[in-house]
């Protein structure tokens, strides 16, 4: 059956975890969706993992809207969640339901997600959802804030931990049916997990999250230098490199094609 917001509000309720990787093209989808995890998100990450840039920020919606097409033509299962790029939704309500609906329209996607929970981006989220736009929110570290942020762990003192906390509830106000909360301490990701009815999904926040996603460039050892707080399930990258470098050689002594016949 496939995974819908609703779907995600109930493994709260009933304590289930909810498995969540991200994907960047129809190769990688097709096989996590088959994998069996509940949510897979189109993450503006692919600026980094699948076009090469140093951070999110470059990454455009004709990107984001092109890869999200191929992810989805893989899934048939799992909740696609499609971000939203830098600077398509900031700077006005009107941007912001231009943007989502561009990704709704043109991709099979069935939600969008967008950082920040700050009084003007949580009255965004207002409007999108009373349009029907699934929304998930993203707060503590958000990486298209990386000139002001940095990648420094979020929430550390009481003034910011306090901004975190109204953050993901003005955001659940606002309409979100899940919320990220992105490196930030597991003490605090505890504390807003059990003051949301809605679901918390956790990166670098500790086990008491109501689910868990890491960029599956990372769990996969894909990624050139992975966050502090990944966990890579498999170096296929030495893989890859092994099995080109075999197949260079077999070229090279003309093994490859193999003889057929005399």
């Amino acid at each position: 059956m496939r995974v819908t917001p609703r779907t995600l509000q109930n493994y709260k309720k009933t304590a289930r975890p909810i498995v969540t990787l991200t994907a960047w093209d129809y190769a990688i989808a097709r096989l996590v969706d088959q994998a069996g995890v509940d949510v897979i998100l189109v993450g503006d990450s692919l600026a980094m993992v699948a076009l090469g840039y140093e951070n999110t920020l470059p990454v455009t919606l004709e990107a984001m809207i092109h890869h999200t097409q191929a992810v989805c033509r893989g899934v048939k299962n799992a909740l696609v969640v499609s971000d939203l790029p830098f600077l398509t939704y900031q700077e006005s309500l009107s941007q912001a339901i231009h943007t989502a609906g561009r990704i709704l329209k043109e991709t099979t996607a069935q939600a969008i997600k967008l950082e920040g929970g700050h009084p003007a981006m949580a009255e965004t989220v207002e409007r999108l959802t009373r349009l029907g736009v699934p929304v998930m929110g993203h707060v503590g570290l958000t990486p298209q804030s990386v000139h002001t942020l940095g990648y420094r762990q979020q929430g550390n003192t009481e003034i910011e931990a306090t901004r975190v906390i109204q953050e993901a509830i003005a955001l659940e106000q606002a309409g979100a049916f899940a919320v990220v909360l992105e490196h930030i301490p597991a003490t605090l990701a505890q504390t807003i997990t059990e003051k949301l009815t809605i679901p918390t999904i956790g990166i670098g926040a500790g086990r008491h999250c109501d689910g868990q996603v890491l960029v599956t460039a990372d769990l996969l050892g894909l990624s050139e230098k992975a966050p502090p707080f990944a966990k890579q399930y498999l170096d296929l990258g030495n893989l890859i490199t092994d099995a080109v470098q075999r197949y260079s050689d077999d070229v090279r002594t003309q093994q490859f094609p193999p003889h057929v016949g005399s």
